[in-house]
């Protein structure tokens, strides 16, 4: 199916750059007026991804520094999103779990969104062909 090759995700990239920073945007204003709890871990995923949304929209986002940036800020916002989920798993094995009132705000569910999201655009932008002059 041609929808999930590589070629085609990055050839749709401006699409899911724009996504990315409307969640960014949307996550962002939940808190700025207050309709969820300020949470750290959720400030590092949600600005990641509009950074990671970002880059997908960059006509240069090819180039080596970019993709490096890419890296660094997606392995960041991995690690924070993976300290989260684990939190989540850890308390499912002691039998604490329980998912949000708000089941759209569940942190444990968020954060694997994030996690999953994080990763995948990452992985695009380093997939993303090099632009090589003309000889």
């Amino acid at each position: 199916m041609k929808t999930f090759e590589i070629k085609t995700i990055i050839e749709k990239r401006h699409w899911i750059g724009f996504l990315a920073i409307v969640i960014c945007i949307v996550a962002w204003t939940m808190e700025l007026i207050g309709s969820v709890y300020i949470c750290p871990y959720c400030r590092v995923q949600r600005t990641v991804i509009g950074i990671l949304g970002v880059i997908l929209l960059l006509p240069f986002a090819s180039h080596w520094f970019v993709k490096y940036m890419a890296i660094i800020f997606g392995f960041f916002a991995a690690v924070v999103a993976s300290n989260q989920h684990f939190m989540g798993w850890k308390k499912i094995s002691s039998g604490e779990f329980q998912f949000n009132d708000n089941i759209l705000i569940d942190p444990f569910l968020l954060s694997g969104f994030a996690l999953g999201a994080i990763i995948a655009m990452t992985c695009i932008i380093i997939k993303l062909p090099n632009n090589k002059p003309e000889s």
